[in-house]
């Protein structure tokens, strides 16, 4: 029997991450790699572990196998514990039958035999795709004060932002008396950062009640809390005023990465009061040419740079011939970038070769008109030949040739 945990950590990994096209094509959204030298998963995983938190549940469904792979024993993020620990959770681990996972709820619910193995007071929710460094103690804290059925993270995002969250009113003693999903008009700009702390005994019951319910969708945001807050249970907003990015499309994954060339930006991965940990394997020194040019750049381990790189982020073992060019994109492990080569404003994925005077993405003309602009993407393991162009927007999922 698993020794009781007071609180323990449910992470929400197996979506498609549609948004993000050809970077989400053969592995789940979570493995994709962020910073140089990171997963997006590192993230929460680290928080966890930062936070106090030893038994993690990682919900995987979407093709899982590197993410897996990559979690492994959860050495790296010090996981690997015979008591707690984390816990890869797949579909087929569950209460009866098997059946995909139909929303974030239910897939909480088909793991309710694994929490109880813990008999948890608490119960923290979290996303796979978020990049963020949050203290989920002091959060829990929070919750406990309050006496909360339930604590939700809220972030004040710019007004002209708000329509693209679930937004909360919330009075003066942090109590959330309402909710709008996503409105058009907003009248609050307090976002929902999708990380709930629950009570454990008190959530269980309104995940049986969902799914006694056939006309739920099963989903955390639009049927569990709402049903909590009809109820009158106690839901409380937990005030979160750091740096935080939902990187589930190709432009949001983009900025986030050059964030980190921002010395305005609030997200120092450096800091060793706060680690984020990840799994490496480990390269030689980078390599950088006398006759090269590098500026606010970057630069992983098993780097080869002979050419020009402003303004971008270069993860493992990258080669870069001479005379070739690399601004203000994103360039993932094992990519090769020959010479006269043009990349502007792109993200490649893992093992891509870009051949002699490629052109990959454009700077764009008008700041002030993007709707015609966006961030070029070619695809992992893709060879973009000799004089191919890769135009704005353009995601590449075959090799691309010379029209």
């Amino acid at each position: 029997m698993a020794r009781k945990k007071e609180c323990i950590a449910m992470l929400l990994a197996g979506g498609q991450g549609s948004r993000l096209g050809i970077l989400t094509k053969n592995i789940a959204k979570p493995a994709v790699p962020y910073g140089g030298k990171y997963r997006i998963i590192d993230f929460p995983l680290s928080n966890c572990v930062n936070s106090g938190i030893d038994t993690v549940g990682v919900l995987t469904q979407y093709q899982p196998l590197e993410l897996n792979e990559y979690i492994g024993n959860g050495e790296p993020w010090d996981l690997d514990r015979s008591n707690g620990g984390v816990h890869i959770l797949s579909p087929y681990q569950q209460i009866e039958g098997s059946q995909w996972y139909k929303g974030t709820a239910n897939a909480i619910y088909q793991n309710i035999n694994f929490i109880d193995r813990y008999d948890p007071e608490y119960v923290v929710v979290l996303s796979g795709d978020h990049i963020y460094k949050m203290d989920y103690n002091k959060m829990l804290q929070f919750h406990k004060e309050k006496n909360a059925a339930c604590t939700i993270a809220m972030l004040e995002v710019p007004w002209e932002e708000a329509s693209r969250f679930g937004l909360m009113f919330v009075d003066d003693d942090g109590k959330i008396t309402d909710f709008e999903e996503k409105p058009k008009n907003p009248k609050s700009n307090k976002a929902s950062m999708g990380v709930y702390m629950f009570t454990w005994k008190i959530l269980r019951k309104y995940l049986l009640e969902d799914e006694a319910r056939e006309d739920s969708s099963n989903d955390f945001g639009k049927d569990v809390i709402p049903a909590m807050h009809s109820a009158k249970e106690r839901l409380f907003a937990f005030a979160f005023d750091g740096y935080w990015k939902d990187v589930g499309t190709i432009d949001s994954l983009w900025e986030s990465n050059l964030d980190l060339l921002n010395p305005k930006v609030d997200l120092d991965l450096n800091d060793n009061n706060w680690k984020i940990y990840s799994r490496n394997l480990a390269s030689p020194p980078h390599y950088i040419s006398p006759d090269a040019s590098v500026q606010n750049s970057l630069v992983a381990e098993g780097c080869v740079i002979e050419g020009n790189v402003e303004f971008s982020i270069l993860f493992a073992d990258v080669t870069i011939e001479k005379g070739a060019k690399v601004e203000y994109s994103i360039v993932m492990p094992g990519t090769t970038i020959k010479a006269g080569a043009t990349v502007q404003y792109s993200i490649l994925a893992e093992n891509s070769l870009i051949e002699e005077n490629a052109y990959i993405g454009e700077k764009p003309e008008n700041m002030d008109n993007l709707d015609d602009w966006g961030v070029a993407v070619v695809g992992a393991n893709i060879n973009v030949k000799e004089n191919a162009k890769v135009l704005p927007k353009e995601q590449v999922a075959e090799d691309k040739e010379v029209k």
